[in-house]
C-alpha cells in the first residue's frame, strides 16, 4: 500500500486497503470455483465489518467463536454463518440456534448436552464435531491446537465408542500461517484415523491457516488437495476458514514519535503499544516489519521503539533507519490488519488506533472509526 498523506493521517490509525482486500479475496474465490469448496471468513482474524462489501462477493460466508461474533457475521455479512467454541453455555446455545447454519461441539459431553436442544430447534443447523488428529508442524506452542494435552478437539482414541448420532460434519484446524504441503500431510493424517467416520458425514471443515494470499502459497496444489478429497468423499461438502489470508498485507498501523532519547541505547516512544494494539509481537513474539526500517546497525541509526504502557515489556523490538528519527516523525507498521483491531485492549487508558479506508485509485483515506474516552470508561463500571 503506497499513500501520500501520511503525514496528515491522525495517528495512531490502522489503515486498510480495500483494493488488497478483493485481491485476496479473488484468490481464495478461485480456490472455490476450482473445487466446488466454500470458503468463510474467520472472523477471530479480520472483523471489519465496514469493509464486508468488498468481500461478500467473493465468500460464502462467516464463522464465529462466540455469540457476538456469530451476531456480526449475521447481521454485517450474511450468506453461511458457523460456530465453534471450546465450550458453550446454555445461554450461548440459545443465542446461537436462532443465527447459525453449523454448530461444531468441541467434545462428546457438549454434544450429548446439547444434541436435543439442537435437534428439536425448528430450523436446527447443522451438527459438527471438531476433531484432533494429532498431527501439527506449528512450532509455536501458544498457537498449536494439537500439542500435548490439547483442550481442543476429539482425539481418535477419544471418538471410541461414542454415539454419532445427528452429528453431520467433522472439524479440524491444525494448521497456523502455513502453505498446501502442510495440508496436504495433515489430511493423510486425519483420513488415516477418522476414515471410519468421514463417509458418515455431509461436510468437512478443514479449518484455517492456510496462507492462501501469500505470494508463495501453492494456489493449484491446494486445489488438487482438495479435488483428490472430494473425488474419494464425493458426499463431503469441504470448508475452510482463512481469516489471516483474507487481510494479509491488506492494512499498515500509522504511528508517530513521541519523544526520542538516550538510555543504554537510542530510545524511541511512539503513539502505539505492543500489549495494546499488536499484541502478537509479544505473545508469538515476533518483529513486525517497519517501512524504510532495517535490522539494528543494518542503517546507521539505530533505535529500540518502546510503547505507550507502563508496562516494562511493551516494546516492539530495535530497527534501524536512514536518518535519525525526530518527535513528530511517522512510522508505518506493515501487515497490520489481521488480529489487531480484534485483539486492542484499553490497558493503561491508552486510546485505541482510529480506523481508515485507503482508496488506492483516488489516493484518498476515509476515517471509518474513531474512539474517544467514553469508549475506554464505558467498558467499565
Amino acid at each position: 500500500m503506497k499513500f501520500s498523506y501520511i503525514e496528515d493521517i491522525p495517528t495512531p490509525c490502522y489503515v486498510v486497503d480495500t483494493g488488497r482486500l478483493e485481491q485476496n479475496a479473488r484468490t481464495i474465490h478461485h480456490v472455490q470455483e476450482e473445487t466446488g469448496a466454500k470458503v468463510i471468513l474467520a472472523l477471530k482474524g479480520f472483523a471489519m465489518f465496514s469493509v464486508f462489501g468488498a468481500l461478500k462477493k467473493y465468500l460464502f460466508g462467516t464463522t464465529a467463536s462466540s455469540v457476538h461474533e456469530a451476531r456480526l457475521g449475521r447481521e454485517e455479512f450474511g450468506g453461511e454463518v458457523h460456530a465453534y467454541a471450546p465450550a458453550y453455555s446454555d445461554a450461548d446455545i440459545e443465542a446461537l440456534l436462532p443465527m447459525v447454519d453449523h454448530i461444531t461441539f468441541n467434545s462428546f459431553s457438549q454434544l450429548e448436552r446439547y444434541r436435543e436442544q439442537v435437534r428439536v430447534y425448528p430450523k436446527p443447523p447443522s451438527v459438527g464435531l471438531r476433531i484432533n488428529p494429532e498431527y501439527s508442524e506449528i512450532k509455536t506452542p501458544l498457537y498449536d491446537p494439537c500439542r500435548p494435552n490439547s483442550r481442543l478437539g476429539m482425539t481418535c482414541e477419544q471418538c471410541k465408542g461414542q454415539s454419532l448420532i445427528g452429528v453431520e460434519g467433522l472439524h479440524f484446524h491444525t494448521m497456523c500461517e502455513q502453505n498446501a504441503d502442510t495440508l496436504e500431510r495433515t489430511l493423510e493424517v486425519v483420513e488415516e484415523k477418522f476414515g471410519s467416520m468421514i463417509p458418515q458425514m455431509k461436510w468437512i471443515n478443514f479449518g484455517g491457516g492456510h496462507h492462501i494470499s501469500r505470494s508463495d502459497y501453492d494456489v493449484e496444489r491446494l486445489c488438487r488437495i482438495i479435488q483428490g478429497f472430494c473425488k474419494r468423499h464425493p458426499q463431503c461438502q469441504v470448508y475452510l476458514e482463512p481469516g489471516e489470508a483474507i487481510a494479509l498485507h491488506a492494512g499498515v498501523l500509522v504511528a508517530s514519535v513521541l519523544d526520542v532519547f538516550e538510555a543504554s541505547m537510542p530510545m524511541a516512544i511512539l503513539d502505539v503499544s505492543a500489549t495494546a494494539h499488536m499484541p502478537d509481537v509479544l505473545e508469538m513474539p515476533y518483529r513486525p516489519l517497519i517501512r524504510g526500517g532495517g535490522e539494528p546497525g543494518a542503517k546507521p541509526f539505530t533505535y529500540r521503539l518502546g510503547g505507550l504502557t507502563c508496562l516494562a515489556g511493551d516494546e516492539i523490538g530495535d530497527y534501524a533507519f536512514d536518518q535519525p528519527l525526530k518527535v513528530g516523525d511517522r512510522l508505518i507498521f506493515e501487515d497490520m490488519a489481521h488480529y489487531t483491531m480484534v485483539k486492542n485492549t484499553a490497558f493503561n487508558g491508552v486510546p485505541l488506533p482510529s480506523i481508515a479506508i485507503h482508496d488506492s485509485e483516488a489516493e484518498t483515506y476515509q476515517i471509518v472509526r474513531s474512539f474517544d474516552y467514553h469508549d475506554y470508561r464505558n467498558r467499565l463500571s
